[in-house]
C-alpha cells in the first residue's frame, strides 16, 4: 500500500515541530549542565556589567548597547520584509506555483499544499519578529540601567547596592542576548522549511541538518573553546 501524499507532508511538518520545539528545551536544560556560547556569553555579560561601575566615562558601553540594538532592528524589518514577499506570493498563488512549476526540483502540489507551506514559512518569521523586537527593547531597558547606574565615586551607594544593580543590569542584557539568539534559530528553520517546496523528505532531512548545525555550534563549535578559554569561569 502506498503512503499518501498527504500524510507524508503531515510527517514532516511533525517532525520539524518536535525538532525545533525539542532543540530549544534541549539547548536550556543542557545549556545549565556544560559550557555552551549562550551560557559562556552570559559570564561576560555579567563581567561586563560590574565593569561598568567601575567607569567613569561610559560612552564605549552605550556604543556596544546601541551596536547590539541596532543588530535586533536589521534583523526585524528583514523579517518585515520576507513576511511582505511571503504575503505576495499567497495572494497570487497561481502566478507563483506557474513560474516554479516547470523547476525539476520543486514538487507539483495543488494550491491548498502550495499556500500551507508558505504559510508555515510565515509562522517561522512572524515568530522571528516577535523575537528581535524583543531583543531590541530589552537591549533599550539595558541602555536604561546602564544610564543610571552608580558613578565609581558615589559613595552613598553601598557595595551591596552594586552588586545588586550589577546583576540586574546582567540579567536583562542576558535575556536580551538569548531572545536575539532565538530570533537567528528561526531563520535556519526557515531555510529548512524551504527544502518542502522540494520535497518532504527534504524538508525532514533540512530540519535534521538544522538542528545538528545549530548543536555543534552551540555545543562544540571552535568560538566556544576561544571563549571559554579568554577567562578562567571555574
Amino acid at each position: 500500500m502506498m503512503f499518501p501524499d498527504y500524510l507524508f507532508d503531515i510527517a514532516a511538518i511533525g517532525w520539524f515541530a518536535v525538532l525545533w520545539s525539542g532543540y530549544g528545551y534541549y539547548a536550556d536544560y543542557r545549556g545549565k549542565k556544560r559550557p555552551t556560547l549562550s551560557s559562556t556569553l552570559d559570564l561576560y555579560r555579567g563581567d561586563w556589567m560590574r565593569r561598568v561601575l567601575m567607569r567613569e566615562n561610559r560612552i564605549a558601553d552605550a556604543s556596544v548597547l546601541g551596536n547590539l540594538e541596532r543588530n535586533g532592528a536589521f534583523f526585524a524589518s528583514s523579517s518585515l520584509l520576507i513576511m511582505a514577499g511571503i504575503l505576495t506570493a499567497i495572494g497570487y498563488a497561481d502566478q507563483a506555483m506557474a513560474v516554479f512549476q516547470d523547476l525539476p526540483v520543486v514538487a507539483t502540489d495543488g494550491r491548498t499544499m502550495w499556500e500551507l507551506k508558505l504559510a508555515t514559512l510565515l509562522v517561522v518569521f512572524i515568530y522571528s519578529f516577535f523575537k528581535f523586537t524583543w531583543s531590541m527593547r530589552q537591549y533599550n531597558f539595558c541602555s536604561v540601567l546602564v544610564g543610571s547606574a552608580p558613578l565609581a565615586n558615589e559613595e552613598k551607594v553601598s557595595p551591596a547596592a552594586r552588586k545588586a544593580f550589577a546583576n540586574s543590569a546582567a540579567e536583562v542584557a542576558n535575556l536580551a542576548g538569548d531572545t536575539f539568539n532565538l530570533g537567528l534559530r528561526s531563520y535556519y528553520y526557515a531555510l529548512a522549511v524551504l527544502a518542502w517546496f522540494i520535497h518532504p523528505a527534504a524538508f525532514m532531512v533540512a530540519s535534521t541538518a538544522v538542528v545538528v548545525i545549530l548543536y555543534q555550534r552551540e555545543f562544540r563549535s571552535e568560538a566556544l573553546q576561544v571563549l571559554r578559554a579568554g577567562k578562567d569561569f571555574d
